[in-house]
């Protein structure tokens, strides 16, 4: 086990250590300077060279990006080229809005697929079982933004029930989670109908092994046996997917945010792409990338941790 760990921290720090390369070095070598957009088109010659040497842009991509990893690892991301601002600074409100989301979109997804997933495994070839795969199938293939305005449109325009006006965290931390419950649920509902498809097909897989049939020998009916034995081998591939799916939603949420006009990691994307602010952008490519890879690795590990019978495969 020790040595399987260390093997895959060693992964991870290599795995990460080649995204930083990849962002850094591809908003490096495409078209455009950065210093346009902060001095402007009328800018002299001799503005811009200025510029260029107190941004280090005047140094070859290898030095400058030997410089911004020894700077990174020790949390200081640069300073914006926009604002003139520390970069973590600029990040830190925003960082907090989408991990509220991302995390209301998860609470959501485990709230929604768990009851459904067991609901239609216990009445498996049923009407609620038929309903359920008919309505997966149909979730699952919307993409998060037309999820969001599709669910817009009904709430805000249709049914009155929502205002598409964004509440901050400073006007209540209620009215804030109301706001932002809609958006979660634009994030969760294709990766739930995912979740309930696995959880029914694991659960369906267990009720056919031998130790659930010695179990019905044994007089347990079929929700005793799904009960006391299924669900906890069932749950492993399950728990691993949420897992591993915590990167999507972060992903989802922030294409999410620019639906309903959230001021997240998702708008300063956008916004620092095309003002060319180069470090608010690699940042956020890192930090977004540095989830999806964290969360693979610990699910790899919370698999071993619920079935340590594969340490031995």
């Amino acid at each position: 086990m020790g040595r399987a760990l260390l093997k895959r921290v060693l992964l991870l720090v290599g795995t990460m250590l080649l995204v930083s390369v990849l962002a850094f070095v591809a908003f490096s070598v495409i078209p455009g300077d950065p210093t346009s957009s902060v001095l402007g088109i009328e800018a002299t010659d001799e503005q811009v060279a200025a510029l260029r040497a107190r941004l280090g842009l005047d140094l070859p991509v290898w030095q400058r990006y030997l410089r911004w990893l020894a700077a990174f690892v020790t949390g200081d991301f640069g300073q914006s080229y926009k604002f003139g601002l520390p970069v973590a600074e600029l990040l830190a409100s925003r960082a907090e809005v989408t991990l509220v989301l991302a995390g209301a979109a998860f609470v959501l997804i485990v709230a929604i697929s768990l009851p459904l997933g067991l609901i239609a495994a216990r009445y498996e070839g049923g009407i609620v079982d038929r309903i359920v795969t008919v309505l997966t199938q149909a979730v699952m293939s919307v993409p998060n933004f037309v999820m969001g305005i599709g669910l817009m449109y009904l709430f805000a325009l249709v049914l009155h029930l929502f205002e598409p006006k964004y509440v901050p965290l400073s006007d209540g931390l209620g009215a804030h989670l109301r706001f932002m419950l809609l958006p979660a649920l634009a994030v969760a509902l294709p990766k739930s109908a995912m979740t309930v498809k696995m959880l029914r097909g694991s659960i369906l897989g267990e009720m056919g092994q031998d130790y659930i049939r010695t179990a019905y020998s044994k007089g347990h009916s079929r929700s005793s046996a799904l009960w006391r034995h299924v669900l906890r081998n069932a749950m492993i591939p399950v728990v691993t997917f949420l897992a591993m799916a915590v990167g999507d939603i972060m992903a989802g949420s922030i294409v999410v945010e620019q639906v309903f006009g959230i001021p997240g990691l998702g708008r300063m994307l956008i916004s620092s792409i095309g003002t060319r602010d180069y470090p608010v952008v690699q940042a956020i490519v890192v930090m977004l990338a540095s989830v999806v890879v964290v969360c693979n690795f610990l699910a790899d590990l919370l698999y071993r941790v619920m079935d340590p019978r594969i340490d031995g495969r």
